[in-house]
């Protein structure tokens, strides 16, 4: 009976996951769509302005322009495009009834940390260095957080990763509060950009 109730627990478990990777990669995949189609068009006339450029500070263009959308020597949209294609894959093989290993889960976290850390640093450049900031960008970085922390929990959960024995309550804890947690983190994001531009802001309120 126990083993009957563990099952549908990580069933419920990796169900969920399934539909965060394909629902998220979706929404990442149609946001890097977007930005590369924006880039060629801005590529070919200089003077282009993309739909999602609608006043100074929520402005794709201003952001597409700079050196920080090119950080590894192409277009970070292109990796968007490869790296939301391969989190819808991992989706629906999951809902397919795959079962990876713990070395792939391993893999796939720290693919999930490189990803979550990069956001963050464009986070940072965007709000403070190019002072505008990208709505495609932005639902980027809520697709990577959301995969990253959800993943994290779900191989600490599932055993695929080793919870470190000084870390056990705060782990229990955000097992526990996983969606809280997630929701003051995006207002933390959102607070900060709406504070650091509130002089625009507070203009067309």
């Amino acid at each position: 009976m126990f083993m009957n109730l563990n099952f549908f627990k990580n069933r419920e478990a990796k169900t969920f996951m399934a539909w965060l990777y394909i629902i998220g990669g979706l929404a990442g995949l149609k946001a890097s769509f977007a930005l590369t189609i924006d880039k060629m068009e801005l590529l070919k006339n200089p003077h282009f302005v993309p739909n999602c450029s609608i006043n100074p500070i929520i402005s794709c263009g201003s952001v597409m322009k700079t050196t920080q959308a090119t950080v590894f020597g192409f277009d970070n949209s292109l990796l968007g495009l490869i790296t939301f294609a391969t989190i819808i894959t991992v989706g629906v093989s999951l809902l397919a009834g795959a079962d990876y290993k713990a070395w792939f889960w391993k893999l796939f976290n720290l693919g999930n940390l490189l990803g979550v850390i990069l956001v963050h640093w464009f986070f940072f450049q965007s709000e403070f260095v190019i002072q505008a900031v990208c709505p495609w960008c932005a639902l980027v970085w809520t697709v990577t957080i959301a995969t990253f922390w959800y993943t994290l929990l779900y191989s600490l959960k599932q055993g695929y990763l080793k919870t470190p024995k000084p870390l056990a309550t705060a782990v229990k804890f955000a097992q526990e509060y996983k969606h809280v947690i997630l929701v003051v983190w995006y207002l933390a994001i959102a607070g900060s950009i709406v504070g650091h531009f509130w002089y625009y802001f507070k203009t067309v309120i």
